[in-house]
């Protein structure tokens, strides 16, 4: 019996070890069942969403930045071109900049740049860095205004050389917010030739942002590859031809692990080259003609025995040269100009400010002479009353409409009245010169405003039942109260003053006023085309600023023609013969001894500035008068008489171009002991 007692535990734990087995089994079969079910539904079902995730999360891809194409001029000069450059840029972090540490890094920002920066260009201070940061508030810690935008990254520097890069890379740690990319900077000829045509570049963040209506970078498809800190065309040319300039991204993506670690070879994708422009501008020509504008306001500021000469608020010009058969527009200047380079890297508040009044092309728009803020409204700007230019167009209309013939005459006696008795007005010739009989041709010889006013004015008033919609409708028939159609940005379309006029005097008066061109006023690039449009004899053509685009390797891809806007084919050819009769002998300054010959028009554009009157000197002109090439216009806010203060300005321009190109179509070569070029303003 004890025997069995002692039999009795052995075999209870034989069968308890045999339950745990086969538990044990089983919960192992359980869980290798679930395992395997899980499995195949991650092969079968799940396998290729989570490919996909795999993918995304284990490889990160970085756009890169096109190269933008080039900006030459009509022999191949480099006007504006690329080159790859190490920028250093800021992060803000909403709420999460320490003014102290971020202050602190500006300072040792402004080290490392004074240490380590090109010797050639002056350090930024650390005011300056801060205000680049743009956090909201200056070195001081005192409040400016609230950031524009949190996510953006600031450029602090540009080009920044190699050890400045080396040094910030070793000493990544200790510059938090701050990363050095890779980027391609846009770098302008030191000439600064045709600063304002060609335009300038700004960040494409601020573009979007722009409250100047550039709805291009606004439209997301337009901009889906587009980075926030990559530079784009911001006026001008830089803007017009944004899409063919700007190439498109590439691709860095390499692989990385959980930790972001980069953990295989990466794969680049190369950004596709922008294409290049080919300009019309002719880079000398343009040179000559921003020189002489330069050194004509200082000798018309200079007092001088001729009262006629002497203009001292003289401090702006505007000019242009248009071929007329082609519409190419060989110079365009706005002066004063500006180092376009201020605006790599992103421009300081301190320096936009000094060159505000004329960052815009004063040939298109408004633009501003050089002078204090405050000084600003008490001068006229680029956009001024047309004056006696208007004369050839008066008298084409008046022959037009039958008022008189290309030989009848006129006694001008110097001054002429109109309106009711007892309240009529007088209007004057310049310096109240009385000029007897007159025909046409002699009305434009002798700028004779009682002719224009007598024989057209007031027969627009009384001899048609709307005059002023009939004085309108020609000024847009030759391009002056409409738009050129150049496709700057930006470009007024002038404007007819006469119908505002008409209500706050009288039609009578509007139309009198408006004969010899003391309602309408237009662009120097209007006056340039319409002066064109008057030596072709009617044809209006649309101004050219590109001659090709081509790859960035030089293959061309498309060739810009002439383009006829419209032509006027209703005038006789004794009207047109009358105007270029009278044109030919205007008395003009500066023009003494050429070899060629002139058909011109001056003007002085008289307009109320506050409680001042100005003169402004306009002309036009075209050569050769009997087989016109070139026309010219030119635009001298505040200059005085046209003949003294714009002609030996359009002089200039036209020996340049007899040089270069010939009036005759063969360059003529240097004269009268100048050089190839010209020296800079």
């Amino acid at each position: 019996m004890h025997n069995e007692d002692l039999e009795k535990p052995d075999s209870s734990k034989r069968t308890r070890f045999s339950v745990r087995i086969n538990l044990f089994f089983f919960t192992t079969f359980i869980l290798f069942s679930v395992l395997i079910v899980r499995l195949a539904i991650l092969q079968f079902v799940e396998g290729d969403r989570l490919a996909e995730e795999e993918n995304s999360a284990t490889n990160r891809e970085t756009p890169i930045p096109p190269i933008r194409g080039n900006i030459y001029d009509s022999n191949s000069y480099p006007i504006a071109y690329t080159i790859p450059v190490q920028s250093v840029f800021f992060r803000i972090e909403s709420g999460q900049n320490n003014k102290e540490e971020v202050i602190g890094l500006a300072r040792k920002l402004a080290d490392v740049f004074q240490q380590y920066g090109s010797k050639n260009t002056k350090p930024l201070t650390p005011e300056e860095i801060v205000e680049l940061m743009d956090v909201g508030y200056d070195i001081n810690q005192q409040q400016t205004k609230a950031p524009s935008y949190y996510s953006i990254p600031r450029r602090i520097k540009a080009d920044l050389t190699k050890e400045e890069v080396s040094y910030l890379m070793e000493h990544r740690d200790e510059f938090k917010w701050i990363e050095v990319m890779e980027e391609s900077i846009r770098t302008y000829d030191q000439d600064k030739i045709a600063v304002q045509l060609t335009g300038y570049m700004r960040q494409f963040s601020t573009a979007r942002e722009s409250k100047y209506g550039l709805s291009f970078y606004k439209n997301k498809e337009n901009t889906a590859e587009y980075l926030d800190t990559e530079d784009v065309g911001y006026d001008g040319l830089e803007l017009m031809y944004q899409e063919e300039l700007r190439g498109k991204n590439g691709y860095k993506k390499y692989p990385v692990n959980s930790s972001q670690k980069i953990i295989g070879p990466v794969s680049i994708t190369k950004p596709e080259k922008g294409n290049n422009l080919y300009l019309t501008i002719h880079k000398d020509i343009q040179n000559r003609t921003e020189q002489k504008i330069m050194d004509h306001l200082a000798y018309l500021r200079q007092p001088k025995s001729s009262s006629y000469g002497y203009s001292p608020n003289a401090r702006s010009g505007y000019a242009v040269a248009m071929e007329v058969d082609t519409g190419r527009v060989v110079a365009m200047a706005s002066m004063p100009d500006y180092d376009p380079n201020l605006w790599t890297g992103g421009i300081k508040a301190t320096e936009y400010k000094k060159i505000q009044p004329f960052v815009n092309n004063g040939t298109i728009t408004t633009a501003y002479p050089d002078y204090p803020e405050n000084e600003l409204k008490k001068h006229a700007n680029s956009i001024v009353y047309m004056g006696s230019t208007i004369k050839p167009l008066t008298v084409l209309a008046g022959l037009k409409e039958g008022f008189f013939s290309v030989n009848d005459y006129y006694n001008d006696r110097g001054s002429y009245s109109f309106g009711k008795k007892g309240s009529q007005s007088t209007i004057w010739n310049s310096g109240r010169k009385s000029f007897g009989p007159i025909n046409a041709a002699d009305a434009i010889k002798h700028s004779s405003n009682t002719f224009m006013s007598a024989m057209i004015g007031e027969r627009l008033y009384f001899d048609r039942e709307d005059g002023l919609k009939v004085w309108d409708d020609y000024l847009k028939r030759f391009g002056l109260v409409v738009s050129t159609e150049s496709g700057l940005p930006n470009e007024y379309a002038g404007s007819n003053e006469s119908l505002a006029n008409a209500k706050l005097d009288s039609k009578q008066s509007a139309l009198v006023y408006a004969s010899w061109g003391q309602n309408e006023k237009s662009t120097t690039l209007q006056l340039a085309q319409h002066t064109a449009m008057l030596a072709s004899r009617g044809k209006r053509m649309k101004p050219l600023f590109v001659d090709r685009i081509t790859t960035y390797e030089g293959e061309t891809i498309k060739k810009f023609d002439p383009v006829v806007l419209s032509e006027e084919t209703s005038f006789k050819p004794q009207y047109w013969d009358t105007i270029f009769k009278g044109m030919k002998e205007v008395s003009k300054q500066g023009f003494d001894g050429v070899n060629y010959t002139v058909a011109a028009k001056t003007g002085t554009s008289t307009q109320q500035i506050g409680s001042k009157e100005v003169d402004n000197a306009v002309f036009i002109a075209f050569a050769p008068a009997d087989k016109p090439k070139l026309a010219v216009a030119v635009v001298v806010p505040e200059g005085g008489y046209g003949s003294y203060g714009a002609a030996p300005i359009a002089r200039e321009m036209f020996d340049a171009y007899d040089e270069y190109i010939g009036l005759n179509g063969t360059p003529r070569g240097p004269a009268n002991g100048k050089t190839d070029g010209a020296a800079k303003h």
